[in-house]
């Protein structure tokens, strides 16, 4: 019973540890405009998108299907060297991601990134 009661406490702190390193990360609405909104901002040649400008079905088609084959191999980086997805770590994408599903334009808070 002892060593449940210490492999249960063992994993609870180890999750909790997980999710504060989780939670070190800006906002997904600040990672979108400091990574995505550079790119994809009022007259650019990339196309402006902000959270609204698709519906929720479209963004998620976007980071299932698109955002790799669009984004791969786009240098995104002070030094020219790192591609879009090597600056934008998974972590990173799950929260812009649920930025841009959240906002988007047939959610409840359809919204920019302002």
């Amino acid at each position: 019973m002892k060593k449940i009661f210490l492999l249960l406490t063992v994993l609870l702190l180890l999750f909790s540890v997980a999710a504060d390193a989780g939670d070190k990360l800006p906002s997904g609405k600040k990672l979108y405009k400091a990574n995505c909104k550079i790119c994809h901002d009022e007259d650019s040649d990339n196309g402006e998108y902000t959270p609204m400008y698709l519906i929720i079905e479209q963004w998620e088609e976007f980071y299932d299907k698109i955002y790799l084959k669009t984004h791969g191999k786009v240098v995104f980086s002070k030094d020219d060297t790192l591609t879009v997805p090597e600056v934008i770590t998974d972590e990173m994408l799950k929260k812009i991601r649920k930025f841009s599903i959240d906002g988007a334009a047939d959610s409840e808070h359809p919204m920019t990134c302002g």
